[in-house]
């Protein structure tokens, strides 16, 4: 499907950088860590809005 002439145009470029962003993003935000709210933040009352 993918060739080298296909990566040679406009489109194949920029499939290209997508992909390649996509790869880093996945990459750095496996990195990140959840963590648990402080308890000072998670003694505030939640209020719903109707």
């Amino acid at each position: 499907m993918f060739d080298r002439s296909f990566f040679r145009t406009q489109l194949g470029q920029a499939a290209l950088a997508s992909i390649v962003a996509m790869s880093a993003f996945v990459m750095l935000s496996s990195h990140i860590t959840v963590t648990t709210p402080v308890a000072a933040i998670a003694t505030y009352e939640q209020v719903e809005i109707a």
